[in-house]
């Protein structure tokens, strides 16, 4: 009987990958989110996730978290600030595709941005188009994080600091108003196949 992987009939979907400190939420500063209760959402990142909903896009989390691997902090500690984060969505009805992390201390492994290993491994897992995808974050890591994996680029961070983004804004208050004006809507009908 004649068969073949159905998978390669799935649509092809953009995303807008989001950086976690800095983007998401407050950033800790030099250290890390080691506690719930020190996980603070930014308001702005919820409205620029519905923008990116609205516009037709999935929305996947990728962090670095060495402080896991440093033992800092625990495994069971971040999942339990992952679903912090997805408790807090729920309220404004909103969620993420995926939240990704790489724990790894070693700057050469494939998952640890500036590395794109996050972002080629969410695009295979959930079918994404990395070509029609978007990667906002607020250091030049992420930046090239998302070049090496295809993607558009967004750096958030003040004019002082260089970037070889394709687009910046100074703060993420300005994330929403952006991602409103520049990111391109996706019908249903523009959803290519692999």
């Amino acid at each position: 009987m004649y068969s073949r992987n159905m998978t390669a009939l799935l649509p092809l979907r953009p995303c807008v990958f989001f950086d976690r400190d800095g983007i998401v939420n407050r950033s800790p500063g030099p250290g890390y989110v080691e506690r719930v209760e020190d996980f603070h959402l930014f308001p702005e990142f919820v409205e620029a996730l519905r923008v990116a909903r609205e516009k037709g896009y999935e929305s996947v989390v990728v962090t670095n978290q060495k402080g896991v691997g440093k033992g800092v902090m625990t495994q069971a500690t971040l999942d339990d600030i992952h679903a912090a984060l997805v408790i807090q969505l729920a309220h404004f009805d909103l969620s993420l595709l995926d939240i990704v992390s790489c724990v790894a201390i070693e700057d050469h492994h494939p998952n640890r941005k500036p590395n794109p290993g996050m972002l080629l491994d969410a695009a295979r897992k959930h079918h994404l188009d990395l070509a029609r995808s978007w990667m906002i974050g607020d250091h030049e890591r992420d930046v090239q994080a998302g070049r090496r994996a295809g993607c558009r680029t967004l750096f958030v961070g003040p004019p002082e600091k260089a970037t070889t983004a394709d687009h910046r804004v100074d703060a993420v208050a300005d994330l929403p108003g952006f991602l409103r004006r520049h990111l391109p809507e996706i019908s249903a009908d523009a959803i290519g196949c692999v």
